[in-house]
């Protein structure tokens, strides 16, 4: 956590090229680091929409973003990924707009002490974290890969590699006492570089670049509040912890320069994990298994069949 604070920065919002004619979805929009990315791609001239499940937050965080880049070119897009027939909503109601998709950022995230099922009865965390963005990603691609040059950026965290001894335990998901909260979100978190990997193949030959990333330890309400629920009775410690987490600004960074910095078309990077800020990072063991990122995709891919239908997908693995 110290080597993060004190790390040189990389990248810094003034490294972000105008962006003019560029289209970007961000998930989960509405604040924390969500907020700031949306707001800085405001800031080089996108036209960004702002996709979060709740209107009132989105709609706020749009007036504010307007606001404070004066680029009007910024929307709310009702996406709640605790449904699949929300995801599947959403992906329409942009691909009905006939515009391009040059940058999405899969930035929504879930962090809980309780286990829960997602409208679906998929176990809410992998749900959220993973599930749902790999259905709204999969719906945009066509579009994405018509857009290209394009990426796609799935946000991960360090939490990865702190899964159960399987990496993913894929018959456990849903039992409520297999794993603890943290294995729950450290599997999620998984799920998001895995995809990464796999989905990284499957564009082979494209010009979509597709990498994911750990944003570092970001002082946000939500993170706050699981401090203190871990380190119950120790407020002092948790005062001193939340001391040395970045802030949402800082957060966003290693986001943006996966979205946004000329470096990743340069290098060609693609299916890689970063840390901040903006630097390539190295992910646990099963991060770079590739059978486990083929055997993700097939759980994810018959998994939203089950719910949704055999065809949803068609188009989209076509």
């Amino acid at each position: 956590m110290l080597r993060t604070i004190f790390s040189k920065k990389h990248y810094v919002f003034n490294d972000i090229p105008d962006l003019s004619g560029k289209v970007a979805i961000v998930t989960g929009a509405n604040a924390g680091i969500g907020i700031v990315t949306a707001r800085e791609l405001a800031r080089k001239n996108v036209h960004v929409f702002v996709a979060c499940r709740s209107k009132e937050k989105g709609e706020s965080a749009v007036e504010l973003i307007k606001k404070e880049t004066n680029n009007d070119s910024v929307e709310f897009l009702q996406l709640d990924l605790q449904s699949l027939n929300s995801v599947k909503n959403a992906a329409e109601t942009f691909l009905a707009r006939k515009l391009p998709l040059h940058i999405l950022v899969n930035n929504a995230g879930m962090l809980t002490q309780t286990f829960g099922l997602t409208q679906d009865g998929i176990q809410d965390q992998f749900g959220v974290n993973h599930i749902g963005h790999f259905l709204f990603t999969l719906l945009l691609l066509p579009t994405i890969k018509a857009s290209a040059p394009s990426r796609i950026v799935n946000v991960s965290s360090i939490a990865h590699k702190l899964t159960p001894p399987g990496g993913i335990e894929f018959d456990k998901l849903n039992d409520p006492n297999a794993h603890t909260a943290f294995q729950r979100y450290a599997q999620s978190k998984l799920a998001n570089i895995l995809f990464t990997i796999e989905l990284n193949k499957r564009l082979s030959g494209t010009n979509v670049y597709c990498n994911s990333l750990h944003p570092g330890g970001i002082n946000t309400e939500l993170t706050t509040s699981v401090l203190s629920n871990w380190f119950f009775g120790l407020k002092p410690l948790v005062s001193i912890m939340s001391l040395l987490l970045l802030t949402p600004d800082d957060g966003a960074l290693t986001q943006l320069y996966c979205a946004t910095s000329p470096e990743i078309e340069e290098k060609n990077y693609r299916g890689k994990y970063f840390e901040p800020f903006g630097v390539l990072g190295k992910t646990s063991d099963f991060g770079n298994n590739e059978e486990l990122a083929k055997k993700l995709w097939d759980y994810s891919e018959n998994l939203v069949k089950e719910k949704l239908g055999d065809d949803v997908l068609s188009k989209c693995l076509a």
